[in-house]
């Protein structure tokens, strides 16, 4: 496909690009993503790992990223049998693909984060 043609799909309304982008663009995916991309975690840990991340927004997240078939959910029985078995979320194959970008944008945001903000200081400074 010619590459002005690539382009311009990326306008269309079915573009796998949005999706990419709704994914990402996703306050706090990116940083369920990662936190999972070390190693499978309980709801629990992953609210500490997460700082500013309530229960309850960690859920929707987790469910958002089930649905896109990035994380899957794994109950797990407790040895004796426990009235409260334990749940852990992991990255599924597909959602180890997107560790590579992760890790890009975490290196970005290392290496010009701190620009981006003096920029952002710089145009809210007051004029004088």
């Amino acid at each position: 496909m010619p590459e002005h043609d690539l382009a311009q799909d990326v306008f269309l309304a079915d573009c796998p690009a949005r999706l990419a982008v709704e994914i990402i663009t996703s306050k706090w995916a990116v940083v369920v993503l990662f936190a999972l991309s070390r190693r499978p975690c309980r709801h629990g840990e992953l609210v500490g790992l997460v700082g500013g991340l309530s229960r309850k927004v960690l859920t929707q997240t987790l469910r958002k990223l089930q649905g896109y078939g990035l994380v899957e959910r794994r109950p797990h029985a407790s040895a004796p049998p426990s009235p409260s078995p334990y749940t852990e979320y992991a990255l599924t194959g597909l959602g180890l693909t997107l560790v590579e970008p992760i890790a890009a944008l975490t290196d970005w945001a290392r290496s010009y984060g701190e620009a981006v903000a003096d920029f952002q200081e710089t145009v809210q400074a007051p004029a004088r």
